[in-house]
């Protein structure tokens, strides 16, 4: 009995103990369960679903990762609200916090006649203190106001460059703005004239490093032109202006578009100027071009408000009073016009000229007739101070039957050639003639202006005046040693590397190259030789076709970054021209080079027209060469090589013809009696094979359709120049820099 209640007293606590057990765990789980239910619930309500939730028994475990610090504590702190904190168990993780960007670099640079200011954000390493002193000399005295920021990061790509490039940008530019940014340069200015906007404009291109990037509006005033001129003919040579002006660029359209309608080609310019004498002008002048459309031949000319229509006598009579009628009737109200239909021409005596010619070197020779003693010292007093006491020579005569206004003509057209870098003018009882050669694209307003001014806008003029860019100062282009320095010294700076025994350019050569193509811009005017060398290592015979191969590699690059190279000859010269020890590696790697050559001082472009020649003693020019032959017509040795040595006996007659076209077209070879001379001219001229035009000329035809026939996108005679199968023949010229070695025995036309 004792036992069997034992018994039972055991069973009974073994069973509390099962049923205390398994009640504890059901509350367990009951309890885990619901505040994992609540703590995800709220953390979903906040805004934190990439958390995640589990639970051991009363510790909520919260994990996953934050996208941020702050988003962890958020997180966090929402679990703590729903259970206590010391339940939580915080496992998150965050993202990584990226490093923080650089900022912005810029620069603002203010210059005006007061001073500097500069504003912007600046590396903490740029020599701020050299830059403002550097400011300093350029403010001339004026102040320089530093509003600069500076930050602690390395300064960026295209930094340096392009603060350096604004340093000596401001220095041309007293009135500008330039932004500065890495590997960026923007430039506001305003300049004082058209002239030194153009010369701005130049310069800043021209200095830009090649991995700059610039942007530029440059302004300047319109200029003042006085008189207000315009001059439209229309003759044997086609519709042209000789001057042309415009207030406004609506105002120039509607002009250009008159000029083209009455028969003007090719490029034509109009200068916008203040000065003109009605709002009207474009009207005025696009009825008078209107006119002349009409007559066919002639001219007009504007001066100011009074207006000058010739008509050729090729124009009838009833035509011209018709044209000129409708003109007069609806011209506007300030504009005179005063017309006259041209007689038939009669012949000039032929000494009644006065000649002057103005040589390159600004030597100036005046011949002809004059009215008196006092008026030929009034002419070439003018010319001396207008041209340097020591660059004229006198020589005219004095002749007491000249015309009324003759004194007048004769400074006129001398002020006219002073426009021109080297001419000759012509004065006629009827007519003055100004031919030659000028720098200035503005030369025929300038003159025409000049004349007009002078004796009035119906003055007969003929302007052959050709324009050379070379000799434009604006443009500043450089001479043929110059290309070859600048090119030389590219190639010195960045050195065009080639593969191991091999032709071709290697990758880290197209820098060279794209520099070289830059370089190039202004020097496709001039023969050179890309001269192409190696070091002394293999067969002599290898390194000749190498060098030659390398070198016209080199133009084929520069053609491929539309470079035209017509005036580049490819030549090798192998291991002949050593410039460094090939014994050594650094040598051999001197030797290993390509170089420009300077072959002629020229530039390799279509020479300006030469100058017409006045009338000669018997009022007739000679027609050929054969008619005049140069022995009967001497130079004295003196007198060739200067114009204000002994006079020649004849120096009281006026100049013979030279060079220079009639109005035809037709071209005369006497020299001017008593001129400055080239010797060589005439040694050329005797040495000159004769040969029958007739039979040249096929084979010139033939030569021009080989050429033409050439698959390429470039012009014929470029191509041509450029075929790798065809030789080009070069001498050196005595001029050149650099004279190559004759080339070796036994080697082919392409090598």
């Amino acid at each position: 009995m004792q036992a069997r209640t034992t018994l039972m007293t055991t069973a009974a606590f073994a069973s509390a103990l099962v049923l205390s057990v398994v009640a504890g765990f059901g509350v367990a789980g009951m309890v885990e369960s619901s505040s994992r239910s609540a703590v995800k619930l709220r953390l979903e309500a906040m805004g934190h679903g990439w958390a995640q939730v589990e639970t051991d028994g009363l510790q909520v475990i919260v994990s996953g990762t934050a996208p941020s610090e702050a988003a962890r504590f958020r997180a966090v702190t929402a679990a703590g609200s729903v259970v206590q904190p010391s339940r939580i168990v915080d496992v998150i993780d965050v993202v990584s916090a990226e490093a923080l960007a650089p900022p912005t670099f810029s620069l603002e640079i203010l210059r005006n006649d007061d001073g500097i200011q500069l504003i912007g954000l600046l590396p903490v390493a740029t020599d701020r203190e050299k830059m403002i002193e550097d400011l300093k000399k350029i403010a001339e005295g004026g102040t320089v106001t530093d509003m600069l920021e500076s930050a602690n990061y390395p300064a960026p790509a295209g930094w340096a460059s392009a603060l350096d490039f604004a340093m000596h940008s401001l220095r041309t530019l007293p009135r500008s703005k330039i932004s500065v940014s890495p590997g960026a340069v923007e430039v506001e200015a305003i300049t004082d004239s058209p002239e030194d906007k153009a010369r701005a404009e130049t310069s800043l291109a021209r200095r830009r490093p090649a991995d700059l990037k610039l942007s530029f509006d440059i302004s300047a005033p319109a200029p003042v032109i006085t008189p207000f001129t315009l001059r439209f003919l229309i003759d044997a040579e086609g519709a042209r202006f000789d001057a042309c002006s415009a207030n406004t660029a609506r105002a120039r359209d509607r002009i250009i578009a008159a000029a083209r309608d009455a028969g003007a080609e090719g490029a034509v310019g109009c200068t916008i100027g203040m000065g003109v004498p009605s709002p009207a002008w474009a009207d005025a002048v696009t009825m008078a071009l209107g006119a002349m459309k009409e007559l066919g031949a002639g001219s007009v000319t504007f001066s100011d408000a009074d207006i000058a229509l010739v008509a050729a006598n090729t124009v009838s009579p009833a035509s011209f009073d018709k044209v000129v009628g409708e003109l007069e009737s609806n011209l506007p109200d300030v504009f005179s016009l005063k017309a006259e239909l041209e007689k038939t021409e009669q012949a000039t005596p032929a000494d009644l000229t006065f000649a002057a010619q103005k040589s390159a070197d600004g030597n100036v020779v005046l011949r002809g007739r004059v009215t008196d003693e006092r008026q030929r010292d009034v002419i070439e007093n003018f010319a001396r101070a207008r041209f340097g006491h020591g660059a004229v020579y006198g020589a005219t005569r004095t002749d007491d039957t000249l015309p009324a206004g003759w004194s007048v003509r004769s400074l006129a057209a001398l002020e006219a050639l002073g426009e021109l870098h080297d001419g000759k003018v012509l004065v006629t009882p009827d007519l003055i003639r100004i031919d030659g050669v000028s720098g200035n694209a503005q030369v025929t307003d300038a003159v025409s202006r000049i004349i007009s001014a002078r004796l009035g806008e119906s003055a007969a003029m003929e302007l052959h005046i050709a324009y050379d860019k070379r000799l434009d100062p604006v443009l500043g282009l450089p001479d043929g040693p110059e290309c070859v320095d600048r090119l030389n010294t590219v190639l010195t700076a960045q050195k065009i590397s080639f593969e191991p025994g091999s032709s071709v350019i290697a990758a880290e050569g197209a820098g060279a190259l794209d520099a070289l193509a830059a370089a190039m811009k202004d020097c496709t005017d001039f023969r050179m030789e890309v001269a192409g060398h190696t070091d002394s290592q293999g067969r002599e015979e290898t390194n000749l076709a190498l060098s030659q191969e390398r070198a016209q590699a080199v133009v084929r690059a520069l053609m491929e970054r539309r470079v035209l190279t017509g005036n580049l000859t490819p030549k090798g010269y192998g291991e002949s021209q050593p410039i460094g020890d090939n014994a050594t590696e650094e040598g051999r790697e001197e030797n290993r080079r390509i170089e420009f050559v300077l072959l002629d001082a020229a530039p390799v472009e279509e020479a300006p027209l030469p100058m017409a020649a006045p009338p000669q003693e018997d009022g007739a020019a000679p027609e050929t060469a054969e008619e005049t032959p140069a022995e009967e017509a001497p130079v004295e040795e003196s007198q060739a090589g200067d114009p204000l040595a002994e006079p020649h006996p004849d120096a009281d007659a006026p100049m013979d013809g030279e060079h220079l076209p009639d109005t035809d077209g037709a071209q005369t070879e006497e020299p001017m009696d008593g001129a400055v001379t080239d010797p060589a001219d005439e040694t050329a001229e005797d040495a000159a094979p004769e040969a029958p035009a007739e039979d040249a000329a096929p084979e010139a035809a033939e030569t021009v359709e080989e050429a033409t026939e050439t698959p390429t996108d470039l012009p014929p005679e470029v191509a041509a120049a450029q075929d790798p199968a065809i030789e080009i023949t070069v001498e050196t010229p005595d001029d050149a820099t650099i004279r190559p070695d004759p080339r070796p025995e036994g080697l082919g036309a392409n090598q």
